[in-house]
């Protein structure tokens, strides 16, 4: 995509990146993109990044680093995915993954996992389009009563 510019995300992309985020889900209850902005500027370690077209935020990848657990070594996990629904289908999601792929690649991390809920086709389709594939782990849950 022309004009495309992908940098890392930074604190004052918060709202943008909530922005597009309800746009996408269209949930009520917002995310908190500044913490976890803030906590990822103080590791310094993990891979946030945010694509902007004409100075405008339209797309944003959350990602960090797993130092251990249950038979993992250091891996990395994409947790957020979003890209403005005006902009999807542009390239826009691919390009960020691949930035998170270099950083990763660079430090020597081998893995990266995500999760994708088994009725998201179009984001398991996404996923699998960047060389994705089942893992070895199944995803639990245990929901507490509140």
């Amino acid at each position: 995509m022309e004009g495309l510019v992908v940098r890392r995300a930074t604190l004052e992309d918060a709202k943008d990146i909530s922005r597009i985020q309800a746009v996408i889900t269209k949930s009520p209850e917002p995310i908190e993109f500044e913490r976890i902005l803030r906590e990822h500027d103080a590791n310094g370690e993990d891979a946030s990044f945010v694509a902007e077209k004409d100075g405008k935020v339209v797309g944003f990848m959350i990602s960090y680093i797993v130092l251990s657990g249950f038979g993992v070594e250091k891996s990395a996990w994409i947790a957020s995915l979003g890209v403005d629904p005006k902009y999807m289908g542009q390239g826009i999601g691919k390009r960020l993954a691949q930035e998170i792929f270099s950083v990763y690649k660079e430090k020597g991390i081998q893995n990266i996992f995500t999760s994708v809920r088994w009725d998201s086709a179009d984001l398991l389709s996404f996923f699998k389009t960047l060389g994705f594939d089942r893992s070895d782990f199944i995803n639990l849950r245990k929901q507490l009563n509140l």
